[in-house]
């Protein structure tokens, strides 16, 4: 059938007109398959023409990683090797050396070594940042990467170089996987049982954590009157969103906000609220976190500090404010991808680093808590009472990564089996660790007198054998170094001490001993409880503007 003139024009503007609308919607499309056909010419020239054979799947695979990585670190493909891992903040264990990786500044560093394991002995610490593992160069891997060059069979090793801040050298460690038993709770009791001050040490976000720190909490009620409550955060990397929501709830009333996430997709643009009365009432609480207390951790902090719930104390938190899902996808890979931001009561975005050239210039940087408190966004956490640790002394690095407390636990325990009560023994004890040190001819060099050999060397190389005129200047400076080196031992007494009692105490009866332990000789869980101790002092935290 034949169509008249008229009704040809108004046909073809109808067409054009629809054309015009479909091209502008899907010129992100069109964008797309362009961009396919030319990837897949490319491929096919340099399958067929390259002057050797290449692997397709590995250069194809080089290509989707290398797109990836213009996002940010933690969106990333999946592969069989490694789905296995997906389910592991739901089966909570895993075959390796025990450290959780983050990416900050360019850089992938160690948010936080897991308590009693390989890395954690050897003396790996939070805040390292990783120069290569198993000879490949950290600037050459994703967390993801690196996680995976992390496990393996149980007994094998994982060569570590990491650098630390305040020491000169590079810090190598040989780290044995084991298996990791993850669990959200690492410990929890009284921490002063006559004050009745509880403490929790919830170590991860995985799924429960919010219904095991409830019981928890019911099971020490039970034999104890708790006033009070220590959570500790420090080290915890996070995990499931949905858990810190839960953890929150235990402590603010219903129907406050907890967290808001925000992204392109309408099912990421979502409000998290509490559902249940507070289960813990308003007694007061404390909160420890640091440098290793990231994502879900930042959001119960984040969230207690908005609602002047908590007085936060320690070190400014990690900074991780972006959400990942993981999605299926063909021959049994995955996708982990950023799909929103999150943003706690206050309205602050924590995120520390910015991946993708967003200043959020239109943001107010600073915020206030339901109280009035003034907060700042973009810094992670800021914590209300700042404690940091002091940096470690190239000795106690030593000590650690020649495994020296554990050695000379073994030996202790071997010769007198009882465990020496803290501050009674102790010059005993550091005279017994002396003497251990002595016997297996431990040795080390400090920065200064690093620092002094390159001097003396420079030197000869200008002047001679002799040094020329600074050779007696030289002498004077060793004898002084060494002298002042004898002397470390007794300036960090407190710190080998704590690390002495803590090894002492996972031979008498393991590593819950150990936990016991580590907090009754943990210099910021004794700030807290003195803080609780002094309820005007802590009221005025949270009240002040």
């Amino acid at each position: 059938m034949m169509l008249s003139k008229p009704k040809k024009a108004a046909i073809l503007v109808i067409a054009a007109v629809l054309f015009a609308g479909f091209a502008t919607a899907s010129d992100t499309f069109f964008q797309i398959r362009k961009n396919f056909a030319i990837f897949s010419e490319v491929i096919q020239e340099v399958n067929e023409l390259y002057v050797v054979e290449v692997d397709p799947e590995r250069t194809i695979r080089r290509g989707i990683n290398a797109m990836l990585e213009t996002l940010d670190p933690y969106t990333v493909l999946i592969d069989e090797s490694q789905t296995q891992d997906i389910d592991l903040i739901s089966t909570g264990s895993y075959a390796g050396i025990g450290i959780e990786v983050g990416a900050r500044g360019g850089e992938l560093v160690i948010i936080a070594p897991v308590e009693g394991y390989s890395a954690h002995r050897k003396g790996v610490r939070a805040g390292d940042v990783i120069v290569s593992v198993n000879g490949i160069p950290a600037s050459e891997l994703t967390p993801d990467d690196l996680t995976l060059q992390m496990r393996g069979q149980i007994g094998s090793t994982v060569d570590l170089v990491v650098r630390r801040f305040g020491i000169a050298d590079e810090l190598s460690f040989t780290l044995e996987r084991e298996r990791i038993e993850v669990r959200n709770i690492d410990w929890y009791g009284m921490a002063d049982e006559q004050a009745g001050i509880a403490y929790i040490m919830l170590s991860r976000f995985g799924q429960n954590a919010g219904s095991e720190m409830r019981r928890a909490i019911e099971e020490m009620e039970q034999s104890h009157t708790i006033n009070s409550l220590i959570l500790d955060l420090r080290n915890n990397p996070g995990g499931l969103l949905i858990e810190a929501v839960r953890v929150a709830d235990l402590f603010l009333p219903a129907g406050e906000p907890v967290v808001h996430t925000r992204g392109r997709a309408a099912q990421t643009r979502q409000l998290y609220s509490t559902s249940n009365p507070s289960f813990f009432g308003d007694r007061p609480v404390v909160v420890l976190q640091n440098g290793g207390s990231a994502s879900s951790s930042e959001i119960v902090s984040g969230a207690l500090q908005d609602h002047d719930r908590a007085v936060i104390m320690g070190e400014r938190s990690f900074g991780k404010g972006l959400v990942q899902i993981i999605r299926p996808i063909s021959y049994g890979l995955a996708l982990k991808i950023t799909t929103s931001k999150y943003f706690i009561p206050s309205g602050r975005y924590i995120q520390s680093v910015d991946y993708n050239g967003e200043a959020d210039a239109g943001l107010p940087q600073h915020f206030e808590t339901a109280g009035g408190r003034r907060v700042v966004q973009r810094t992670g956490i800021e914590p209300d009472i700042v404690l940091e640790k002091p940096a470690e002394t190239m000795l106690e690095v030593e000590l650690h990564r020649g495994s020296h407390y554990f050695y000379f636990a073994n030996q202790f325990m071997a010769d007198d089996p009882q465990m020496p009560v803290p501050g009674v023994n102790d010059e005993a004890l550091i005279q017994a660790f002396r003497d251990y040190l002595s016997n297996a001819a431990f040795s080390y060099t400090t920065r200064a007198q690093r620092r002094l050999t390159d001097l003396r060397d420079q030197l000869i190389q200008d002047y001679g054998d002799a040094a020329g005129p600074f050779a007696g200047t030289l002498e004077d400076l060793e004898s002084d170094l060494e002298q002042l080196r004898l002397k470390e031992i007794d300036e960090v007494r407190d710190t080998i001490l704590r690390e002495i009692y803590l090894e002492l105490s996972a031979r008498i009866e393991g590593s819950n001993m150990r936990k016991q332990t580590s907090v009754s000789l943990d210099a910021l869980v004794s700030e807290a409880i003195a803080l609780l101790g002094e309820p005007e002092q802590y009221a005025q935290i949270l009240s002040a503007p």
